[in-house]
């Protein structure tokens, strides 16, 4: 199951929450692992929602890949151990910047089956997270990393804002439960 939401789309703070509502039951509080590299734009938007994340009053989450100490898709083999023995049971959110076509810049896409980082660098790696979450930056073509340094912060900021947003109010609400009160 996959959804999409436009980065430019009032409601797609909501629309993510619900989505994540949706394919997540968490008997746990759902972890997050923020893909990515601060070298290069495109490539930084996993590093600024763990950064984001960590900073909000109310998320009370674990995070993993900031801008400080990220996490790039070398790391992925080993974090998939890693996240499921320091926290049995707890859903996985992982999230990174993608390609696609021309018309899907600025698409941030929600998946049931987690993700492969470095897909759009050919690279061949693992799956990793439960949950994906993807944001589209560039074109896909031949050059690849060049477009990811030609990526507009503006775009990448924006993505980071409206996902650390949604995973935060997701978080709150499952915690929380709708009504407000600490769900057992």
């Amino acid at each position: 199951m996959e959804y999409s939401f436009n980065v430019y789309n009032k409601m797609a703070t909501t629309g993510l929450v619900l989505s994540l509502g949706r394919l997540i039951k968490p008997q746990h509080r759902p972890v997050i692992l923020c893909i990515g590299s601060d070298l290069a734009i495109g490539d930084s938007l996993g590093p600024v929602c763990g950064t984001m994340l960590l900073k909000k009053k109310y998320c009370d989450l674990f995070v993993y890949g900031t801008l400080k100490k990220t996490i790039t898709a070398k790391e992925i083999k080993y974090m998939n151990d890693f996240l499921h023995e320091t926290h049995p049971g707890c859903p996985v959110i992982a999230i990174d910047a993608a390609v696609g076509d021309a018309g899907d810049i600025g698409l941030i896409r929600v998946t049931n089956n987690g993700i492969r980082p470095g897909l759009g660098a050919n690279k061949r790696l693992g799956k990793v997270g439960d949950i994906g979450i993807l944001g589209i930056v560039a074109e896909k073509s031949v050059f690849n990393y060049s477009l990811l340094n030609l990526t507009r912060l503006n775009l990448v900021y924006r993505m980071a804002d409206i996902i650390s947003d949604a995973v935060a109010d997701f978080s709150a609400r499952s915690l929380f439960g709708e009504t407000g009160e600490v769900a057992v």
